[in-house]
């Protein structure tokens, strides 16, 4: 598989891997030694950053496109998290709000089913 599709796999920001990793090929065997073993890169990764997007927006508990919303482009660290999680801006407390709402919203549309 290519590096993009392993990188999302593991939850990891492709451009912070190591150049081996972003220049090969993966094969499901190596993913699952990285899943099973994972090297120091990508405890490191898993740990402080930087996260995809869509980590990001998991940890914030808002969607990716509430992050768009709110100006985030890059990948951020976990530092960086923190402190929006620390003192949230106003946009993330709304966008906090429109995502539980969006939420509560599908899962009444799916008892209803």
């Amino acid at each position: 598989m290519k590096p993009a599709t392993a990188a999302k796999k593991l939850g990891v920001y492709l451009p912070a891997t190591p150049a081996e990793f972003q220049a090969s090929p993966i094969t499901r065997a190596d993913l699952d030694d990285l899943r099973d073993d994972p090297p120091a890169w990508l405890v490191e990764l898993r740990r402080n950053g930087p996260f995809p997007r869509d980590v990001v927006a998991q940890k914030l508990g808002i969607s990716r496109s509430g992050l768009a919303r709110g100006g985030v482009t890059d990948a951020l660290d976990a530092d960086q998290i923190g402190a929006l999680i620390a003192d949230p801006p106003a946009w993330l407390e709304h966008e906090r709000t429109v995502h539980r709402e969006v939420l509560a919203e599908e899962a009444r549309l799916k008892e209803l089913s």
